[in-house]
């Protein structure tokens, strides 16, 4: 149904301002190129098409003269092309949850190629190595400042059977919660890995791509999981037990 704006006197309805006697209809906005786009909003059956689109180029980054508009209705059936930028947006009849959508027909659109929504094709800007030296209050440093604060040998004080007492308890095929953070997965991979240290260690297999790598650390395989689902931890970090694979809707339920 239109939404017919009658008040008495002035009302504000979110960041819409409603005047008496006012007709407007809220529309669900899609766009072409935006794939992730998508917006309710209130339009003034009065407004020309033109209006729409200049309130559009706000919400979206298309021109006016790069746009064409379609109406689809609720089940999602075309109904109209807003053609006519001097006709009222009531001539076409557009009904409450109505669909209006942005067409851009500029090939070289801010919106066009998919940028705006995948960064990975953006262009980065990579700061040259000496330039980066130069910095202060890096990662870097600061890694550099750690690196002269432990004592020389500390490493060579571990022993090689370090923490192997508590990996006494745990298992390969054992679930697990890894600490901190409760990512929950299994336990694929007991025993030492000299190129990470001495001592004993833990392969993880996350149930979720919460890890650094596939099982592959410095050239050495350790284990097979899927790509950012595999760590390698300490066995203080790791708790075995009943920890089921979490449900990704459970947090969503009421």
């Amino acid at each position: 149904m239109r939404k017919k704006g009658a008040r008495q006197g002035v009302l504000v309805m979110g960041s819409r301002l409603q005047i008496e006697g006012d007709e407007s209809v809220m529309l669900r906005v899609t766009h072409s190129n935006i794939k992730s786009f998508t917006a309710d909003v209130w339009f003034s059956l009065q407004s020309t098409v033109e209006s729409v689109k200049e309130k559009l180029w706000k919400k979206c980054g298309t021109s006016v003269d790069s746009m064409s508009l379609e109406l689809y209705d609720d089940t999602g059936k075309k109904t109209a092309v807003l053609g006519d930028n001097s006709r009222p947006l009531g001539f076409y009849s557009p009904l409450e949850r109505y669909r209006l959508h942005v067409i851009d027909l500029d090939p070289s659109s801010v919106t066009s190629g998919g940028w705006l929504e995948d960064t990975s094709l953006v262009e980065k800007y990579q700061i040259p190595e000496e330039r980066y030296d130069k910095l202060d209050g890096t990662y870097r440093k600061f890694k550099e400042k750690l690196a002269h604060q432990i004592p020389s040998g500390a490493e060579n004080q571990i022993s090689d059977s370090y923490m192997e007492d508590l990996c006494s308890n745990i298992k390969v095929g054992d679930r697990c919660q890894v600490e901190p953070g409760e990512r929950r997965g299994v336990v694929k991979f007991i025993g030492r890995a000299e190129n990470l240290g001495r001592g004993f260690w833990v392969g993880i297999q996350y149930d979720e791509p919460l890890g650094k790598h596939d099982g592959m650390v410095k050239g050495t395989r350790f284990f097979d999981c899927p790509p950012l689902h595999g760590a390698i931890v300490r066995p203080d970090k790791v708790k075995v037990g009943d920890y089921p694979e979490r449900d990704p809707f459970e947090e969503d339920e009421i």
